[in-house]
Order: C-alpha cells, then sequence, then structure tokens
C-alpha cells in the first residue's frame, strides 16, 4: 500500500513538513539520511551556538534544536527512517523511494535534502571548525567569539562582498581574500566592498591553512603569483564559495537550474513533476537561514496537503 508522503531530508525544512503533514494525519514516512549531504538534522548539526531561531532569547545549540524539531515531528506520529535514499523513481503512479533497507511507494514526495557548504578542507580545519570558522556570516558573524577582531572572508562572488560587507558590523577589519585580481561579483557589490573603510581585499592570494590552538588565530596565505607564503592574525574564517545543492538523487528527473539547484513553480513548491515538492536549501540559493527552511518546509506540507486532496489521495 502507497504511503500518502514521504520526505527526504532531516533539517528545518524536512522536520517542519513532517510536523505539518503529521498533523494533518498524512501519516508522513522521513528518511533523515545517514551519509549523503553531511548528518542527520543538516547544517545545523555543525553549529554550536545559534542565536537568530525565533523563541530563544538567549540563544540555542544547533544539535538541541535539532534534536528538539525531530522529537516534535515523531511525536505527531512521524516514522523515521535513518537511512540514506538510494533511488528514485518519479516517472512511476505511486512513486518510488528507496534506500538500501527498503523501497516505499508514495503518492508524493517532499524534498528537504539541503545544500552542503564548499569548504577548502585546510589540514587544521577539522580541528578548528566552529571554533573561528564558518560557512555563513549572517548565522554567526554576530556571536561574541568574532567581535572586534580581524576576520578573513574567503571568495569573490556576490555572496563573499555581502558578508564581508555584514562583517563590518562586528569586526575590526574585514580581510577579504581572493585567487584573481578581479572579483566576480556584481559591480555594485564590488564598489561596495573596495570603497569600504574596514575592508581589505587580498589580490591573487589563496588560504593554506588555518592556525590556532583552541580558536582560530591566524590563516596562511600564499600569493599565486610570487609563491610568497606569509601568516595573517585574525579572530576567524568564514567561506564565502558557494554551496553544493545535495540534488544528485534526481538529476534527469527533475527540472534543475544551472547551478544545481531544484526548480520550483512560482508562488509554490512544486517541481516539474506533479506531486513532488522541493523546500529548503535545496531550492534555495538566496536566504539560506534555518527560520526560511523551516517555512519552506510549512509551505511544502500545505501544497502537499491540497494536492493529495486534489488528486483523490487525501486521508
Amino acid at each position: 500500500m502507497a504511503e500518502h508522503v514521504a520526505i527526504i531530508g532531516s533539517g528545518p525544512a524536512g522536520h517542519t513538513a513532517a510536523i505539518y503533514t503529521a498533523r494533518a494525519n498524512l501519516k508522513p514516512v522521513l528518511f533523515e539520511g545517514f551519509a549523503v549531504g553531511g548528518i542527520p538534522g543538516g547544517q545545523l548539526m555543525t553549529t554550536t551556538e545559534v542565536e537568530n531561531y525565533p523563541g530563544f532569547p538567549d540563544g540555542v545549540d544547533g544539535q538541541a534544536l535539532m534534536g528538539a524539531l525531530r522529537k516534535q515531528s515523531a511525536c505527531f506520529g512521524t516514522r523515521i527512517f535513518t537511512e540514506d535514499v538510494t533511488r528514485v523513481d518519479l516517472s512511476k503512479r505511486p512513486l518510488i523511494v528507496a534506500s538500501a533497507e527498503r523501497t516505499l511507494q508514495a503518492h508524493a514526495l517532499i524534498i528537504a535534502t539541503g545544500a552542503t557548504a564548499r569548504r577548502l578542507n585546510l589540514p587544521g580545519e577539522k580541528a578548528l571548525w566552529n571554533r573561528g570558522m564558518s560557512a555563513c556570516a549572517v548565522c554567526d558573524g554576530p556571536l561574541p567569539i568574532f567581535r572586534n577582531k580581524a576576520l578573513v572572508v574567503v571568495g569573490g562572488g556576490d555572496s563573499a562582498c555581502e558578508e564581508s560587507t555584514f562583517l563590518t558590523k562586528f569586526a575590526s577589519k574585514v580581510y577579504l581574500v581572493h585567487r584573481r585580481e578581479t572579483l566576480r561579483a556584481s559591480k555594485i557589490m564590488q564598489e561596495r566592498v573596495v570603497k569600504h573603510p574596514k575592508i581589505e581585499i587580498v589580490w591573487n592570494t589563496v588560504v593554506e591553512d588555518v592556525l590556532g590552538k583552541d580558536v582560530v588565530s591566524a590563516v596562511r596565505l600564499k600569493d599565486v603569483k610570487t609563491g610568497a607564503v606569509r601568516e595573517l592574525p585574525c579572530g576567524g574564517l568564514f567561506y564565502a564559495i558557494g554551496f553544493n545543492p545535495n540534488t544528485a538523487l534526481f538529476k534527469d528527473q527533475l527540472e534543475i537550474d544551472k547551478d544545481g539547484y531544484l526548480m520550483t513553480k512560482p508562488d509554490s513548491t512544486q517541481t516539474s513533476v506533479a506531486g513532488v515538492f522541493a523546500c529548503g536549501d535545496v531550492q534555495d540559493k538566496k536566504y539560506r537561514q534555518a527560520v526560511t527552511a523551516a517555512g519552506s518546509g510549512c509551505m511544502a506540507a500545505m501544497d502537499c496537503e491540497r494536492w493529495l486532496a486534489e488528486s483523490g489521495h487525501a486521508a
């Protein structure tokens, strides 16, 4: 017997979709993932303090927040499998969703597989991640650990320029490290960065390593033209080199944009296949926040419930 709805992904989008569909008596099945795209719970599982999620005036630990969301979706009856989905077939009705352990049929599918921040995989990165290293300035920049310190941003596009400008609100100085001699960002973003008194662009340079005992204290830089290596003291390192949406499962089955994100119809979470919905960072390249992911999970659940009712598969 086919399930009403299957959900792939266990970040704020996936669990919010599960909460809403479960409360609508749709008895959702959620594959929270195990290895693909990170760990169960999404990017917040690698974040320590979250200060910008509504309802927590003193902040909340990322893992604690995701644990609460998981518990809430389970409380309403969501069946959760800690398994990676290895195959989907969206050409059949019902849809096919399979892991190594099971194969299910579902009338509808909500995709919330998220996106993975690109990293440089520096030698010191594993030890210092979340100890002065981040891939989200908007999320982590205001934290006390970064205030009134020199900070380094890596990248050359609009995101790097935006994050550098944002960090000037808290940093004593921001170094924007770019491997080329021209930025890829839009002209207006370039002008803002170049003219900002707190931002210094370090051209033709790459970061070779991040240094520090317990927290970030410096980065090791290499000039790509001269080969010269130097250490730059700083209190934080931010990656702004893009994200990889976790969409490999859906290639050749759903419409995907040039950057790899799932495409949805205007004012909807509906993808190019009827009954298949996408929410969170797998389809959002602009905002990429926990709260916007949760909001889009709600939208996907409501779109899904409406579609099931209209197609004769209501609970």
